[in-house]
């Protein structure tokens, strides 16, 4: 057996202990295609952090492999702070008074507070006053923002795409912080 194995290894059929280690220690990744106006402005690309987030990273997953965000919306754009989305009332116009209030049936994630500061390019999960209320609504920080430490769940970060971002949260805006022309996106894993 151990003359298989050799033989195997040198002929790059199996993975070292280093290859495998470095695999375990992959973290997800997903690409999330942003569009407004029927226009595709680009990709942004995220790493999530299971290390310290793992039920936020899980509710992530199983929302990306049922495609619950395709369609959905950033509602919410805030020049240096950050873009808002994944609310499932943003996939009906119709609905536009209950963006951003989610849905209650919707499985809440207790919070997962880490010393992940809330930075530029930083994934961070969207509640309501109650810090155990996280559901599918997320924002990505384009400037720092770290009053936010502590007390949101940062689980994840920006790899590229922070210009593609920065398109979003420029965007023009009404009052209320929404885009005035729906700015849309699909995710997948990558």
């Amino acid at each position: 057996m151990k003359f298989l194995m050799v033989i195997l290894m040198v002929f790059g059929m199996v993975a070292t202990s280093a290859e495998a280690n470095e695999k375990s220690d992959a973290k997800p990744q997903y690409v999330i295609t942003i569009s407004q106006g029927g226009k595709v402005l680009g990709d942004i690309v995220l790493e999530l952090f299971p290390d310290i987030a793992p039920k936020h990273c899980a509710n992530f997953d199983s929302l990306v492999a049922i495609k619950f965000y395709d369609g959905t919306a950033f509602h919410r754009v805030i020049p240096g702070f950050m873009i808002q989305g994944g609310d499932p009332n943003t996939k009906n116009d119709a609905l536009m008074s209950k963006w951003g209030q989610g849905d209650r049936t919707q499985t809440r994630i207790p919070a997962e507070f880490n010393k992940t500061k809330h930075v530029r390019g930083i994934l961070s999960a969207a509640r309501s006053s109650d810090p155990n209320s996280a559901t599918s609504q997320f924002f990505i920080c384009v400037d720092d923002a770290t009053f936010l430490d502590g007390q949101y769940t940062a689980y994840g970060q920006v790899l590229s795409g922070m210009e593609v971002a920065d398109l979003v949260v420029n965007t023009p805006r009404n009052g209320n912080d929404r885009p005035d022309t729906k700015v849309t996106m699909t995710i997948r894993k990558k």
